[in-house]
């Protein structure tokens, strides 16, 4: 009985450090790239300036062209990040200040996403890594029901979410493997489909009183950066529009921009502009916010 609990012992011993080996050199790895996603960017940055941050979801990747912002002498970075919550959206902006980014404009989109304040797993994962170099990170996370696990328990948050951060991330970040999240100053075009369900119903959305979209309001105000909330277009067979009313009623700072953009043609799926309508829309945003100053 001895010598079975004995190998028993050996075989935790050497599971427990394993796990730390794993979890060191996982996270040097990651560490060390800046190139592959959005956070990794920001975490691995230096002190930056812009004229126009584009933060939100993936309504604000796919929807506001940097390209154009720049011809008009704006210098311009969309860190919008598909699937994203306000969440981490507020983590990323905070995460700009303590590098000491100097920042004129941050446009955010605030819509659907004003209905929850959960966080995003796919886009939670990809800060994972920082999490025991990062005090804002941890901060930030430590009211999660699962904090404890993730960053007590080595190499824990690496199995947990290893659709994002796991062997597959791993491997190709050690070979610096290019992604083309960064490209076009961080904007993604989206193409035409005809084929796409041109059809929405979000009657059941709510917007609510977001603490997120708060500590962003604070942050900016603190730091004198010129917030400018907007909605964002959806194609015209959406069920529960008024959703956007309600939006107006609550934040009245938001600028209504949901029907800036008419025609399906103009879209890629009912949520999303193609990139059409997406240089469409961004030459409407910067006319009205900019050049009509």
């Amino acid at each position: 009985m001895k010598k079975f609990l004995f190998f028993l012992g050996k075989i935790f011993l050497v599971l427990v450090l394993s796990a730390f080996v794993l979890d060191y050199l996982y996270t040097i790895v990651f560490e060390q790239s800046k190139y592959r996603n959005k956070v990794e960017n920001v975490i691995n940055s230096k002190k930056e300036k812009f004229d126009v941050i584009i933060l939100g979801t993936s309504r604000a990747n796919n929807h506001f062209v940097s390209e154009l912002f720049e011809k008009e002498g704006y210098k311009t970075f969309n860190y919008g990040m598909s699937g994203s919550h306000l969440f981490e959206t507020s983590l990323m902006l905070k995460l700009m200040i303590e590098r000491k980014w100097e920042i004129k404009n941050i446009i955010i989109e605030t819509d659907l996403n004003l209905s929850n304040v959960k966080r995003d797993d796919g886009t939670f994962a990809r800060f994972m890594p920082f999490m025991h170099q990062s005090d804002i990170i941890t901060s930030h996370f430590k009211k999660e029901s699962d904090f404890f696990s993730l960053y007590y328990i080595p190499f824990y948050r690496y199995i947990r979410f290893d659709a994002k951060i796991g062997f597959r991330s791993f491997y190709e970040t050690l070979l610096h493997k290019p992604t083309n999240t960064l490209s076009n100053k961080g904007y993604y075009p989206l193409g035409y489909n005809p084929k796409a369900n041109m059809k929405n119903n979000i009657e059941k959305l709510k917007p609510i009183y977001n603490p997120y979209f708060e500590e962003i309001k604070q942050i900016c105000k603190k730091n004198q950066i010129n917030l400018i909330a907007v909605t964002t277009p959806m194609c015209s067979n959406v069920v529960g529009m008024d959703y956007f009313e309600k939006v107006s009623k609550m934040y009245p700072e938001i600028k209504a921009f949901e029907s800036y953009v008419e025609g399906d043609t103009y879209f890629s799926s009912c949520g999303h502009l193609n990139d059409k309508g997406a240089r469409l829309f961004t030459s409407k945003v910067i006319k009205e916010i900019f050049i009509k100053k």
